[in-house]
């Protein structure tokens, strides 16, 4: 079954860049999530981890972690999201919105869902002028319904992926969480306006100023992308599920199932190979719950 949403491509920058300018970014907790220890960092057999997933394993097995996004204030664009979070209705009926199947998996409490968070800090869903998905998996578009008015900007390989997935929960998507009429527009990272940047190969700066871009890192995901903030001193990298956690991203075990590993393997190296080239730039891996805890409320310097 398709889904009547469409998305248009994104053919250059989008309006509002400043040249030289830098942002603000407040990370945000939008929700919980809870899995085997062998789906982040796979050690064990196959047998355990998918014994973990059917439930079949004790309280030792599985990794409590965060569901991250990001609060990004530019200073002439206005303020913008990486991701979404988890849907507000998680807190009372997870299964509302995840489905019967994926409702276990994850928690929310009350008031600490991204809009709620917004309005703590004088902003609504109608102020998010921009949401940069690193991708569509659950946890990253869960909220996409409580911004109807904003601009969604992701790769078209993971809009093609996701849209065209046959049994789509097997590939981490949710097709309720996307198939909405709001302003989708991809990114082609094998066309125009497509440059590297540090180690990354692939990147496309969203507002034509460098203060927001998107790497191209799939392999997690066949669109994963990773977001390049720039800080006023240095750059703040929402690294995503390129990494699950620090330690994988220092070589540590592989995650179970990426949905391309060599690709995944490929956007990993880069990751490395940027925090070798720029040390003082601070890279967020994806749900990582000691490194987490370790982030500052806000960044802008």
């Amino acid at each position: 079954m398709g889904i009547a949403a469409e998305a248009l491509p994104l053919d250059g920058p989008l309006d509002g860049g400043r040249e030289n300018a830098s942002v603000v970014v407040e990370p945000l907790e939008a929700g919980r999530a809870r899995f085997p220890r062998d789906f982040f960092e796979h050690e064990g057999g196959k047998l355990a981890a998918y014994s973990a997933l059917l439930g079949r394993a004790d309280d030792e097995a599985y990794l409590d972690v965060p569901v991250p996004a990001y609060l990004v204030r530019h200073p002439t664009a206005g303020a913008l999201l990486v991701d979404t979070g988890l849907h507000p209705s998680i807190a009372s009926d997870p299964s509302h919105n995840l489905g019967r199947r994926a409702a276990g998996w994850y928690s929310l409490e009350h008031g600490r869902d991204v809009t709620s968070q917004l309005r703590e800090r004088g902003l609504g869903p109608g102020d998010i002028e921009v949401v940069v998905l690193t991708h569509l998996h659950i946890d990253h578009a869960s909220a996409i319904s409580e911004f109807p008015e904003s601009t969604f900007v992701l790769s078209g390989p993971e809009w093609e992926a996701a849209t065209g997935a046959r049994i789509p929960l097997l590939g981490g998507y949710r097709r309720a969480h996307f198939d909405h009429a709001v302003d989708y527009r991809t990114v082609d990272f094998d066309g125009d306006g497509i440059e590297s940047y540090g180690s990354f190969g692939r990147t496309f700066d969203l507002f034509g100023d460098g203060s927001v871009r998107l790497a191209f890192t799939p392999g997690h995901s066949a669109g994963h992308c990773s977001v390049l903030l720039r800080l006023p001193r240095r750059d703040f990298v929402v690294l995503a599920d390129v990494s699950y956690t620090w330690r994988q991203l220092q070589g540590g075990p592989e995650p179970l199932r990426p949905q391309d590993r060599h690709n995944w393997r490929r956007s990993l190296h880069e990751a490395q190979a940027y925090i070798r080239a720029y040390p003082y730039a601070l890279v967020v891996p994806g749900h990582d719950p000691e490194f987490w805890q370790k982030l500052d409320a806000r960044y802008e310097k």
